[in-house]
């Protein structure tokens, strides 16, 4: 006798049927569809570029993301536009995770944001650049990229966090970017998730 599968569902604990096709196949939605289709998803951006480091980040940021929600901010990357550089400049993306109960960004001065299912940005995140953080641990991450020119923009770094970080209420997180010059300057951004808690449960 053919019996329907069932799953429990992760925020009600409910008990739902799966489904497949006609032929008996399933199918997995990455979850970032799911959570975009949510409207969890949310991008942001520096406008001005500033000029990469030459030694290791420490105690200033390019641009900082603080969670002032009472959800998860599940990072799902980061990334830096070249706007000025040198024949063959190369640079990188280091990221730094700040712990639960840091200090606030003083400002909120990133007006570049988007939802990424057409829904109005609000206020989710506050977005500042230049700001004065600890040094909890810069790491590099993604792949370094190399401008071609210096007088045409268009490197484009990406780190691919896929989740891989995680940005809890009153957390945050910091992007720089270093360069073997500082003439290397940079706009930086983050693409995150506003996952409320009750859909997976921290360690």
């Amino acid at each position: 006798m053919n019996r329907p599968i069932e799953a429990t569902q992760g925020v009600s604990d409910q008990a739902v049927t799966v489904k497949a096709t006609e032929g008996g196949i399933l199918h997995g939605i990455p979850y970032q569809v799911v959570w975009t289709a949510k409207g969890y998803g949310f991008e942001t951006m520096s406008t001005a570029a500033t000029a990469s480091l030459v030694v290791r980040p420490s105690t200033l940021s390019a641009l900082t993301l603080y969670n002032n929600t009472a959800k998860n901010f599940v990072i799902e990357r980061a990334f830096a536009f070249n706007l000025v550089s040198i024949a063959n400049g190369q640079f990188g993306i280091w990221l730094c995770v700040h712990p639960i109960g840091m200090t606030a960004p003083t400002g909120n001065n990133i007006t570049i944001r988007n939802s990424l299912s057409g829904l109005t940005a609000g206020t989710e995140g506050v977005c500042d650049t230049a700001e004065a953080v600890t040094d909890n641990g810069w790491f590099p991450w993604g792949v370094s990229q190399t401008s071609v020119t210096a007088t045409v923009p268009g490197s484009l770094a990406t780190a691919e966090v896929g989740g891989r970080i995680i940005i809890p209420p009153t957390a945050g997180i910091s992007i720089q970017c270093v360069a073997q010059t500082a003439v290397v300057t940079c706009t930086h951004g983050f693409h995150w998730f506003s996952v409320p808690v009750s859909a997976f449960v921290l360690g």
